[in-house]
């Protein structure tokens, strides 16, 4: 009789035991998913280099969890990379061509495609230079020797840039002065140290360095509108972090980062 007990009471502890862990586990559960660190990768065109850098650091002091990685270049080489597979939850392009190549492909979550910013396409001189340029027609004038742009192949800006001056009826007297670069910083790096006499990139660009001035702004309709469109691409397996993300870049706080860049908040 009393072994019967004493196994009686053994179970009931067991029985005891199992329930507290299960509702230990179930207590536990959602600190712990929340406490899961997830990493968004982000494929963005670096033009945008300097206000994402400054919403990654609100973002991020918003959601510890989440860690943004992102991957900055030319527009048409981050393309590339997400038609060749390479990690990406977000892509923001600096042109709706390169978006609108992967749309085609099935390659982004079209639903979530939005027009995020607008940009201008300016010229930049060195800081200290005593070109007279306020124009684009002046960049045929002998004393400019070298001029650089994007390729035009890749990169957006260098894309309007071609478009600017062929509407101008400038291309075929700068083309032989054209020094072409993998993205629009490497443009702007050439005219801050006085590599070209001058480089077109966006405003965004030149209001993010202390080495060069804007010397010209490009008229509106000469160049298709610089839009920069951001998605969700279709193979991201983080949807949910990478709607919340997008649904920040839109936020006020982003719009005030953006602004203090230079860009336009996309209409």
């Amino acid at each position: 009789m009393k072994t019967k007990l004493l196994i009686i009471v053994a179970l009931i502890l067991v029985l005891i035991a199992g329930l507290a862990g299960c509702s230990s586990e179930k207590q536990a559960s959602p600190a712990a998913q929340q406490a899961q660190p997830v990493e968004l990768n982000v494929s963005a065109a670096v033009s945008m280099k300097d206000a994402l850098a400054e919403i990654q650091k609100n973002y991020q002091a918003k959601k510890p969890n989440v860690k943004i990685v992102y991957n900055l270049g030319a527009s048409g080489a981050l393309q590339q990379q997400i038609e060749q597979g390479a990690p990406a939850d977000i892509f923001i392009s600096a042109a709706p061509k390169q978006m609108n190549d992967l749309e085609a492909k099935n390659l982004i979550n079209k639903p979530t495609r939005k027009n995020l910013v607008e940009n201008k396409l300016v010229v930049v001189v060195p800081k200290d230079s005593s070109i007279n340029i306020t124009k684009y027609e002046d960049l045929t004038q002998a004393a400019v020797k070298k001029i650089a742009l994007g390729e035009t192949a890749t990169v957006p800006a260098g894309q309007y840039a071609q478009q600017v001056l062929q509407k101008l009826g400038l291309w075929d007297n700068v083309k032989e002065r054209i020094v072409f670069a993998k993205d629009v910083r490497t443009v702007l790096a050439y005219t801050e140290t006085g590599n070209v006499e001058a480089g077109v990139v966006y405003k965004t660009d030149a209001a993010s360095s202390d080495k060069v001035k804007i010397a010209a702004i490009a008229p509106e309709s000469s160049h298709q509108p610089i839009v920069y469109p951001v998605a969700i691409t279709a193979g991201s397996k983080q949807q949910k972090e990478a709607e919340a993300f997008i649904e920040y870049l839109f936020s006020a706080e982003s719009k005030a980062v953006f602004e203090k860049n230079g860009f336009v908040m996309g209409k």
